[in-house]
């Protein structure tokens, strides 16, 4: 399950912003925050192509990434933690190579600064991949901004060349124009431009007068003025097969399942040997077991409510299979690439065969909501976001029901070496960066649905039994299991009165609790309820799509 929830997906308006592994020079005195590093020094990558190679070839525009900065100014309040933000200048450029923008970031995280340089390699002197701006336009300035701050932040767009697109913004202390050659600008063919909708009011948003900067992402957009992002080349810059499971046996997620969980994870190989059924409607008298593969499915097509996997007749079978089997659980990976291949992202699906009841909490009053929530089939996922230069991990998406948020690799929780740590929820197996409690439909309230996570010794390493299920990119190299193009339901439709459900909890209400609670229920997904059975991975928007949030 996630989301279609719109917030700032800055690559498609700015530069890249790429976390590292090694130092980042800052050249200022008065810069406080420290470099993140991952927790391990990376592996050694399989050699082949022209992942993690430190540059990408476009195709006559070479791609690097520059790693020192300058401070150019910086707010000291505002934003997460009230510390402000820091935009910053690159320097050190390589020979050869040209600044494509400049760089932000949140004051309350480690800096983990990366920006794009390119070098034209075209030798086509009429017609070259990079030129300098002819001019520049001022789309903000903090001479309004009302907040503490180190003198006037100026930022500049960069006025392209015909058939030249600009890929960044140019941030100043100083209201003059900077110097044409201080950036450039990109041949059009090498650039996809698109107008991302800007959806304020997120924890992780930096608003500072038409100002946006991305907390989690460390990048910056100017409202109602966009930016280019450079079209990658993914044949030169996604990792093999090997690299592949290097990445997987670096970085694969250990997944920690709460200590009252009783609804484990499975592979879906398991799921179908131990009795589960596909029924056909209209045939609801005849259901088919399934084979191992899962060969006998209906392959493509839609869901179209014509087909359900559902759990045995059997009662004791029926609840052994709802309780899954930990020690047989598969991870199942996807590999594909983003950001025009400047990036890879891979998705790790993993199964449940049961989703349990919701839980409430209303006011001081924690309430179990019965059947609500229940439903067969449960698929959820987090995926890792690699930088292709290098190879580091930039960030994770925690899938959560609906919707899901990206959390930069400095903001991670790490279990041995560079593995990240994920906390399923109880019963709805949502996935958090952090245990705790989260209150779904809360408003910022006392009264929600409970995601309760933490740490217990039901936990899974997802690079244990890993199952490469796609990887599109690589065709004939990786081949999807029949079980992957179902896409219809895997559990039935929910048979239960929801309103009945309800009644029962409300009945040990009294007052303005009742009522707080009816209001509540009416804001309340149907998903978390669990109405209908779930479609699987390939049926989710992110499959062919990105994770945005």
């Amino acid at each position: 399950m996630h989301s279609t929830i719109t917030t700032i997906f800055f690559f498609s308006l700015f530069f890249i912003i790429l976390c590292f592994n090694g130092p980042t020079m800052v050249y200022s005195q008065d810069i406080n925050q420290t470099t993140f590093q991952l927790p391990s020094p990376l592996p050694q990558w399989p050699q082949g192509g022209g992942f993690a190679n430190g540059t990408i070839n476009l195709g006559g525009l070479l791609v690097s990434q520059v790693t020192t900065f300058n401070k150019s100014w910086a707010t000291n309040e505002g934003g997460p933690d009230n510390l402000g933000v820091t935009f910053y200048d690159p320097v050190l450029i390589p020979q050869g190579f040209s600044s494509l923008g400049s760089y932000a970031q949140p004051n309350n995280i480690p800096f983990s600064g990366q920006v794009l340089a390119g070098k034209d390699i075209s030798n086509n002197h009429s017609n070259p991949t990079l030129k300098s701006p002819t001019d520049y336009t001022l789309v903000w300035t903090s001479e309004a901004l009302d907040i503490n701050k180190d003198g006037e932040g100026y930022i500049w767009l960069p006025v392209a060349p015909d058939g030249y697109k600009a890929i960044g913004y140019v941030i100043s202390g100083l209201s003059e124009k900077p110097p044409l050659d201080e950036v450039s600008c990109v041949r059009a063919d090498f650039v996809d431009t698109t107008n991302t909708t800007i959806v304020l009011g997120n924890n992780n948003i930096v608003d500072l007068n038409g100002l946006n900067v991305d907390a989690s992402m460390g990048g910056f957009v100017v409202r109602n003025q966009s930016v280019g992002t450079l079209k990658g080349n993914i044949s030169n810059s996604m990792p093999n097969l090997n690299q592949i499971k290097a990445l997987i046996q670096a970085y694969s997620p250990v997944i920690y399942l709460h200590p009252d969980e009783q609804y484990l994870p499975s592979s879906v190989d398991w799921f179908f040997q131990n009795g589960a059924l596909v029924y056909h409607k209209g045939e609801e008298s005849k259901p088919s077991p399934i084979e191992k593969s899962g060969s006998n499915l209906p392959q493509g097509g839609s869901n179209d409510d014509t087909y359900w996997l559902d759990l045995p007749f059997n009662g004791s079978s029926k609840d052994r299979i709802k309780q899954g089997d930990l020690q047989d659980a598969c991870a199942y990976f996807h590999v594909k690439p983003v950001s025009g291949g400047l990036f890879t992202d891979i998705a790790i699906w993993v199964f449940y065969p049961f989703n349990g009841g919701s839980k409430a909490k209303v006011k001081f009053l924690n309430l179990s909501l019965g059947k609500l929530g229940e439903h067969v089939g449960d698929w959820e996922h987090v995926t890792l976001r690699i930088n292709n230069f290098n190879g580091v991990l930039n960030s994770v998406f925690f899938s959560q029901h609906s919707w899901g948020k990206w959390v930069p690799a400095s903001d991670l929780e790490y279990h041995t070496g560079n593995k990240p740590v994920v906390y399923a929820s109880l019963h709805g197996h949502a996935s958090y960066p952090k245990p705790g409690c989260v209150l779904l439909g809360s408003g910022g309230g006392d009264i929600g649905i409970r995601d309760d996570t933490s740490k217990s010794d039901k936990m899974m390493d997802t690079g244990v039994r890993a199952v490469m299920i796609a990887a599109e990119y690589l065709p004939n190299v990786v081949v999807e299991p029949p079980w992957v193009n179902y896409e219809r339901k895997w559990g039935p439709k929910i048979d239960y009165d929801v309103d009945k459900e309800i009644n029962k909890v409300k009945k040990v209400m009294i007052g303005k609790l009742k009522k707080a609670f009816e209001k509540f229920v009416e804001c309340v997904p149907s998903e978390i309820l669990g109405e209908d059975g779930p479609t699987g991975p390939k049926v989710k928007n992110s499959w062919t799509g990105d994770e945005v949030v």
